[in-house]
């Protein structure tokens, strides 16, 4: 994993290109035994709205939306257990966030083609001294972030296979979001899409 590059956007660090092609196709197939455990689903907004996105999740905790609303819960919607974090995603987290807990959630985003994800805040979490580490793989995705406060000034950025983003500090409680994927501009995920991976510490 290599961490020497970094571009920052507003208080966010992006590390393009952090992974490599081996590195990220054996991410994919640890998310691929992930879904098999736990079968990707399609949240629903407190609204009844279909997100367009599907989800499952790894370790202690999974994030689930439904009319009850947004919260982690400590089994997938069918009633099993998430699977353990695999080892290849704690080596980013350690690599990122070396000082930081780990994870008890790595929440698994899967963008099919016009999927996105609006603008929010990751808050749901007990300790916001705690980072947010996500790992983009398959298709680009322009990733906008903006300041703790909704409706105030953004910045945009095209993420890419491998690249790794941090939200700590003063960016933990950011308003961020994806607006659109690029189908098809990578060829690591067979009939495309994106994965994003985003871990962190939930109590």
């Amino acid at each position: 994993m290599n961490l020497e590059r970094k571009v920052s956007l507003g208080s966010v660090n992006i590390y393009p290109e952090a992974l490599g092609l081996a590195a990220q196709r054996a991410l994919v197939a640890s998310i691929r035994e992930i879904a098999r455990a736990a079968p990707l689903f399609s949240p629903v907004t407190s609204s009844g709205k279909k997100m367009s996105v599907r989800m499952t999740a790894a370790g202690q905790f999974g994030w689930v939306s439904d009319a009850r609303g947004y919260r982690y819960e400590a089994q997938h919607p069918r009633g099993v257990a998430w699977p353990e974090i695999p080892q290849s995603l704690l080596d980013v987290w350690k690599a990122a966030a070396p000082h930081a807990r780990l994870p008890e959630c790595a929440l698994i985003n899967f963008y099919g083609e016009g999927a996105r994800m609006g603008l929010h805040q990751d808050n749901d979490e007990a300790d916001f001294s705690q980072p947010v580490v996500s790992i983009s793989l398959g298709d680009e995705g322009l990733f906008r972030v903006g300041g703790r406060e909704r409706g105030g000034k953004t910045a945009s950025h095209w993420l890419r296979s491998g690249d790794v983003v941090v939200l700590g500090g003063d960016a933990r409680l950011a308003y961020h979001g994806v607006d659109r994927i690029k189908h098809r501009s990578s060829t690591l995920l067979p009939d495309g899409g994106r994965i994003n991976v985003t871990m962190r510490v939930v109590t």
